[in-house]
């Protein structure tokens, strides 16, 4: 697990708004889909879950302040790596905590809010990222969306972009502690 935070977005990105996506299991089409639908509605970072199988999924993400981690079907990691490398994207497997500057803080809180990430199938790294006590805990890997709370910590999952009733990402507006679920159109094999 990566335990260095790593740095907030990119001088200039729409700060605040984070797009979550996860399990594009290769489709890279409906994983353009989804970015445009997160892009659409302001999301300026972006955090893929995992399970991304393909390059091509990584370069809908090129050009974006994008982070990932694998999951359990990302079976040639050291390729993906190589390619995202060459793409600008931040590989942060198995996991990361993305601290993000409060637009206001209270009185004695903290002056920034965790986004903990993984993709959810390594349970000892879910287990220690939840005792870091981070405002947020993103999984993917159950291909379901979930927002429930644990103690201090709001869990998302964003659902999934394959093998699901409906295909969704999710929208964090970490300063206002809002999620919202956005559907993505598109579910034909075409999608692959």
């Amino acid at each position: 697990m990566n335990t260095p935070e790593a740095p907030g977005p990119a001088p200039g990105a729409a700060r605040g708004l984070v797009g979550v996506l996860s399990d594009s299991h290769g489709r890279w089409r409906i994983t353009r889909r989804a970015i445009s639908r997160l892009v659409e509605h302001g999301a300026g970072t972006f955090i893929h879950l995992g399970d991304l199988e393909s390059e091509a999924v990584l370069e809908e993400l090129a050009g974006l302040d994008a982070r990932v981690v694998f999951g359990n079907c990302d079976s040639d990691e050291s390729q993906l790596r190589a390619h995202a490398a060459r793409l600008g994207i931040r590989i942060e497997h198995p996991a990361s905590v993305l601290a993000l500057p409060r637009d206001v803080a209270a009185p004695g809180a903290p002056a920034t809010i965790r986004i903990a990430f993984t993709h959810g199938h390594l349970p000892g790294c879910v287990d220690a990222l939840l005792a870091s006590r981070p405002e947020y805990l993103l999984l993917g890997h159950s291909h379901r969306m979930r927002d429930e709370r644990h103690g201090p910590t709001r869990i998302v999952n964003p659902g999934a972009l394959f093998r699901a009733d409906r295909y969704t990402v999710a929208l964090i507006d970490p300063q206002a502690d809002q999620v919202r679920f956005l559907d993505v159109p598109g579910s034909s094999s075409s999608d692959a």
